[in-house]
């Protein structure tokens, strides 16, 4: 949806991501590439490309040698990003560092490895609200899968509009070092407080 230079992406009447809302879809990529400091070349998974906030701070933090795969199972997501949508995502998908994976982020997850990081934002949350299929990726075995194709000391990393207590009980139990933080929905540091979780093979 549009108004004015404001968009929207739905589903039905649930607001999935609004263009004036950036800075936590932002820190899933900078709080990453902290993460990831002392690697020249790391390897990126990014599940959903939404509006690109994430792709594009991934292009910034992540360095000239990193090379990013971006999975979208929405072929309209990738066709908006190049059209309605192309003045919010610039010229971030012809970057050479950036490959698109039109399919599902779990079967990026599988076929794709090894990866240094896997950045999920593909729902509100770990609870399948866009997709009750994505709720997989967030069980105890799309854990265990998403540990799997780490590389060790890598992490994944899920963003999500509230806290979800029994999530983090589940990444705990994979055995990573889990970390759960607050960053703001606004790029200027204000606005609602979403969380990232980074889980850490260890």
């Amino acid at each position: 949806m549009q108004r004015g230079s404001e968009f929207s992406i739905m589903s039905g009447t649930t607001e999935l991501m609004n263009s004036r809302l950036s800075g936590s879809e932002e820190q899933l990529s900078i709080l990453s590439a902290e993460r990831l400091a002392g690697r020249p070349r790391p390897r990126v998974l990014i599940g959903g490309l939404g509006m690109g906030f994430t792709l594009r701070a991934a292009l910034v933090h992540f360095g000239e040698g990193a090379e990013i795969v971006v999975a979208e199972l929405v072929p309209e997501v990738v066709a908006w990003a190049r059209g309605p949508l192309a003045a919010i995502h610039g010229t971030s998908l012809d970057d050479g560092r950036v490959t698109i994976f039109e399919g599902d982020v779990g079967t990026a997850i599988e076929s794709g490895k090894p990866f240094d990081a896997i950045l999920l934002d593909v729902d509100n949350g770990p609870d399948g609200l866009s997709r009750p299929d994505n709720d997989r990726l967030y069980s105890a075995r799309g854990l265990a899968v998403a540990k799997a194709a780490l590389t060790a000391g890598g992490h994944l990393a899920v963003w999500s509009s509230a806290r979800d207590g029994q999530f983090t009980r589940r990444l705990t139990q994979t055995g990573m070092a889990v970390e759960e933080l607050a960053v703001r929905a606004r790029s200027t540091g204000r606005g609602a407080r979403h969380v990232i979780w980074f889980a850490t093979k260890r």
